[in-house]
């Protein structure tokens, strides 16, 4: 029984030097360079310029808002 499963599958067409183990191979690259780029982009931290653009327009009418409140007096 074991004999009729090796030959009913081979195993040989996933190996490194066929076509099929090098796409495998290539995709596997890919993904796990992806991956790696992923956790060092989240783990850097960076804002985008759309993010900074965004804080600075906050506190900008943060800062409106508190002058109205809170009028210099002269």
């Amino acid at each position: 029984m074991i004999i009729s499963l090796n030959n009913s599958l081979d195993l040989k067409i996933f190996s490194p030097s066929e076509p099929l183990g090098i796409f495998i191979l290539i995709l596997g690259l890919i993904f796990s360079s992806m991956i790696f780029y992923i956790i060092y982009a989240v783990s850097s931290n960076k804002e985008s310029v759309e993010d900074k653009k965004i804080r600075t327009k906050k506190e900008t009418l943060q800062k409106e808002k508190i002058g109205k409140l809170f009028p210099k007096k002269k």
